[in-house]
C-alpha cells in the first residue's frame, strides 16, 4: 500500500517536477489532505507556501489588517485564505470578475484593481495598513503540513485551474505565460 502525498520540489539545474516519479527529502513531503483528490493536493505546495513565507515575514500584530493585490491569482488566493485562517482583515483587489472569486476565498473588502489601488486602501485605512502583499522557495515541513491540515478543515481551497496530461506540458507554459489563471495547471501523468 502506498501513501499519497504532497511535496514541494525545488527546481534546480536539469532537476525539475514533470515527472511521474520524483526523489525529495522527507522533509518536503507530507500526506495529501484528507478529502482531496491527487490533482487538488499538487496546487497548494507552491503557491501556498509562497503565500504562508510571505505573510511570514511581515510579522504581523494580531488582529492586524494586511492588502493583497493580485488575490484572484494563485499565491493571491492563498495568501487572502492563510491571512484570514491567521485572524487578520483582508483588504484585497480583484477585476469585476473576480470579486466574487476574492469574496468568496474571504477577503473583507474587495477594491477594484488597477493604479487607484493604493489611494483606496488609504480611505479604508488612513494611517495605513500593516502589511501589504503583493503577490504579481521552499518552507519548512511544518508550515507545508499546516497548509494541509487548512484544507482539511475547508479553510484553504485547492484551486485547479487546468488539468493536462503530461505529455502536454509545453501547453501548461503557454497557459502560465498567457496569464489569467484562477489556481494551478496540474499535469497528470
Amino acid at each position: 500500500m502506498s501513501d499519497h502525498v504532497m511535496a514541494i520540489a525545488v527546481v534546480s539545474g536539469t532537476h525539475g517536477a514533470h515527472a511521474e516519479h520524483l526523489v525529495v527529502p522527507a522533509e518536503s513531503v507530507v500526506r495529501v489532505p484528507a478529502g482531496t483528490t491527487d490533482v487538488e493536493a499538487a496546487t497548494p505546495p507552491m503557491s501556498g507556501l509562497t503565500a504562508r513565507m510571505a505573510l511570514d515575514l511581515l510579522e504581523l500584530p494580531a488582529g492586524a489588517t494586511v492588502a493583497v493585490t493580485g488575490a484572484a491569482g494563485a499565491v493571491g488566493g492563498y495568501a487572502v485564505q492563510l491571512a484570514k485562517a491567521d485572524g487578520y482583515r483582508v483588504i484585497a483587489d480583484a477585476a469585476p470578475k473576480d470579486e466574487p472569486l476574492v469574496k468568496d476565498l474571504g477577503a473583507d473588502v474587495v477594491l477594484p484593481r488597477g493604479t487607484e489601488f493604493p489611494e483606496l486602501v488609504r480611505k479604508l485605512a488612513p494611517s495605513g495598513v500593516e502589511g501589504l502583499l503583493d503577490t504579481a522557495g521552499v518552507a519548512e515541513l511544518a508550515k507545508l503540513d499546516r497548509l494541509r491540515q487548512l484544507t482539511e478543515e475547508g479553510r484553504l481551497t485547492p484551486r485547479v485551474a487546468r488539468t493536462l496530461p503530461a505529455e502536454q506540458a509545453p501547453e501548461a507554459h503557454r497557459l502560465l505565460e498567457a496569464g489569467g489563471l484562477r489556481g494551478r495547471v496540474v499535469l497528470t501523468f
